[in-house]
């Protein structure tokens, strides 16, 4: 009999009977079947130990092994091969968390050991249904990781690594990333955990990062190629200088009706969707007050590119234009529809516009899904008319479509003029949008604005791929309350961010309420926790609130990125000088040093009580031809990326159009006006002039640091 770790053929058989030791080698995928086959038969939601063991070896990730004893002179034979100190572990589908239970027997070093913990293991599950002991080698001390998978309902599998013992018990020291991952991910992953330190090398003790690299690469590939693996853990996993290995695995498993391949994203081109010819609104009204009145109005106010039809069945005419008593009856082809009747209509003229050979329809109408059962069924039924013609649908219950440049205003609130701008935002809420367009249109030019509503078709996914593509659009923000397209947004969101900022706001940060959880890796999984790993692996920036998102979508659109790390700071008072200093240092960035040239020129502007360059406080003397001035001479410094402004409120006007006028050759300027809303009326002279302003010069230097680190990732993509 051969007692040796490693791929093995295993039946599962009453203790002390002789089984069949090692086999010929099989392909993972045959290993695998086999083993959830059993798992199945035995009405079992995991693998036991040595199962998941042989999965793992199959995949060439080094294990302790999984040799299974059913009896104590067996125990003893395989300790002897594989060489003291050995463990030993229980083997019981009865027996999940076999450390907790006292089925773990550690550093066993003679053979009279080995068959005192036998009996002790078999003694305390005696009541369990054994199917033997576990024989294993005591791994050598390493640098303790830990690896796991879980599964997200947005997502979908999500790969976890840290460190493990007091780093992840305490310090939950873990960082994640959406599956499958590049290499470039796996780099991030482990240079972004903070103890990183330990693994590059602490007191002469490094561990083999190429190595780590691999296991996290053949996990990622084996939890793709099955979808059956519900939930993963290997704690812990020893780093060595040398190589690595998995000392304790588990694994869970899914019913097979939960791995079916989630429905390929619809391929279709969305221009026209955005840019039609021809809009039809079923449901116009010539009723000041109405939803129809308002979403026909502001398509007339903001006199429309295309032609436009309204549908109303008992008027010839709606708001001067002539009317139609269904699509059906429009002498013309119809691009896009615009749906505002009841939902109990809706379905009924969802079908008169699949008829009439619209391909695109905006549903604005509530009491769907949202509502309830009965509104998910008349939702559920509206999906399958729409997929049977191929017709594409946004919403129901949204607020349409803004688009600009093309006079294209489908919203439910009136809203008034708009300039055309760069800024594409996608908001899961249509009322949110129209809030957000009325006030912010004073500072921010908006060129796409999407609501989405209940996504039954068209998501955020499909409108950020597009948004991608408009030359219009150079900076797109996307408010979200929760994610429908999970690893396909991933996909769009990192060849996007490749060429324009992606701003996500996301609610949902805390939980009301946990779910029971099987491993340690979804005990850590928190939904926000994916959420900013699945942000951040895209490459999109994740707004912490909405004055972030805000401040971050000015600076965007206004202004170039940084040219390099080093900012230069000028301000009226020192402490706000102070407060830039820190946040540019704790987010990455550093004040610029001038050359001595510039700094000699510097101090002939500077009064004589002002000692430092930078920051550079003129104190309450500071005008708008020092400012003016102090900025031309950062613009020659090849260590100034970027420059942060404080300005007296009071005077605010006065600088307006000199820093209007400044050539800063392609070098960001954002300022900070303290107070700034209740000077408003000069705060929008000067965003309209292209400068953000921020109310705290916090702000404006995280910001900047923002730009900074995107444009950073943007550079490197581009190599």
């Amino acid at each position: 009999m051969e007692a040796k770790a490693g791929l093995q053929e295993w039946t599962s058989q009453p203790v002390g009977q002789a089984r069949p030791r090692r086999a010929k080698r099989r392909e993972p995928a045959s290993e695998f079947r086999e083993i959830l086959i059993q798992a199945h038969r035995e009405n079992r939601s995991y693998l036991m130990e040595h199962e998941c063991k042989e999965l793992l070896e199959g995949m060439g990730i080094a294990t302790t092994g999984y040799l299974v004893a059913g009896s104590e002179d067996e125990a003893v034979e395989m300790a002897n091969a594989v060489g003291y100190p050995v463990v030993l572990k229980i083997v019981s589908p009865d027996v999940v968390h076999k450390t907790d239970a006292g089925g773990v027997k550690l550093n066993l070093k003679h053979a009279e050991d080995v068959r005192r913990g036998y009996q002790a293991i078999v003694g305390a599950f005696k009541y369990q249904h054994i199917v033997g002991v576990s024989v294993q080698k005591m791994a050598a001390p390493g640098v303790e990781a830990i690896i796991g998978v879980t599964r997200d309902p947005s997502f979908g599998p999500v790969l976890m690594f840290g460190l493990g013992g007091v780093f992840v018990e305490v310090l939950k020291d873990v960082t994640f990333r959406v599956l499958p991952v590049t290499e470039a991910d796996i780099d991030e992953m482990i240079g972004e955990i903070k103890g990183y330190p330990l693994l590059k090398g602490h007191r002469g003790v490094s561990v083999d990062i190429p190595a780590l690299k691999a296991l996290l690469m053949k996990i990622s590939a084996l939890v793709m190629a099955f979808p059956e693996i519900g939930e993963l853990d290997l704690n812990p996993v020893f780093l060595y200088p040398e190589g690595n290995v998995a000392v304790d695995a588990r694994i869970f498993v899914r019913d097979a009706e939960d791995t079916a391949p989630a429905r390929a994203a619809k391929k279709q081109n969305m221009r026209d969707f955005f840019y039609p010819k021809s809009i039809a609104v079923l449901g116009a009204s010539g009723v000041p007050g109405k939803l129809g009145y308002n979403v026909f109005r502001n398509l007339i106010f903001h006199e429309f590119k295309g032609k436009i039809y309204p549908i109303n069945a008992k008027n010839d005419y709606v708001q001067g234009v002539k009317a139609y008593k269904n699509i059906l009856d429009v002498p013309d082809p119809v691009d896009l529809a615009i749906v505002l009747v009841p939902a109990g209509a809706a379905q009924a003229a969802v079908e008169d516009c699949c008829k009439k050979g619209v391909k695109f329809l905006v549903v604005e109408t509530a009491g769907f899904a949202e509502t309830g059962e009965e509104g998910k069924k008349v939702q559920a039924r509206i999906k399958e008319t729409i997929e049977a013609n191929g017709c594409r649908v946004l919403g129901p219950n949204c607020s349409g479509v803004i688009n600009t440049h093309h006079n294209m205003v489908q919203s439910i609130g009136l809203i008034e003029e708009l300039g055309k701008g760069n800024v594409g935002m996608v908001a899961q809420a249509g009322v949110y949008a129209a809030g957000i367009i009325t006030g912010l249109r004073h500072v921010l030019d908006f060129g796409i604005v999407a609501t989405i509503g209940n996504k039954m078709d068209i998501s955020e996914a499909d409108l950020l791929e597009y948004l991608g593509q408009d030359d219009h659009i150079d900076v797109i923000a996307m408010y979200m309350e929760d994610m429908k397209s999970g690893r396909r947004f991933i996909d769009v969101a990192s060849e996007v961010t490749k060429k324009k900022p992606l701003i996500v706001l996301k609610n949902g940060r805390t939980e009301a309420g946990k779910k029971a959880v099987s491993s340690h890796t979804a005990s850590l999984a928190g939904n926000d926790t994916i959420n900013t790993a699945a942000f951040r692996q895209s490459g999109a920036i994740r707004a912490r609130d909405n004055e972030h998102m805000f401040g971050l979508m000015k600076a965007f659109s206004k202004q170039p990125l940084p040219k390099g790390d080093g900012i230069l700071v000028i301000t009226y008072t020192g402490s706000l000088g102070v407060a830039a200093t820190d946040v540019a240092y704790l987010n990455g960035m550093r004040l610029g040093d001038l050359e001595p040239h510039l700094k000699t020129r510097l101090m002939e502007l500077l009064p004589d009580y002002v000692k430092t360059l930078n920051p550079v406080d003129y104190s309450f003397s500071m005008d708008p031809e020092q400012l003016v001035k102090t900025i031309e001479i950062g613009v020659e410094s090849e260590d100034i990326g970027g420059f942060i402004v404080v300005i007296q409120g009071e005077i605010l006007d006065r600088f307006v159009e000199p820093l209007r006028a400044i050539d800063t050759k392609g070098k960001p300027i954002l300022s900070c006006v303290a107070c700034k809303e209740f000077m408003m009326d000069d705060v929008i002279k000067m965003e309209k002039a292209g400068i953000p302003v921020y109310s705290t010069v916090e702000m404006a230097t995280e910001v900047m640091a923002d730009m900074y680190r995107f444009g950073l990732r943007k550079a490197n993509q581009e190599q």
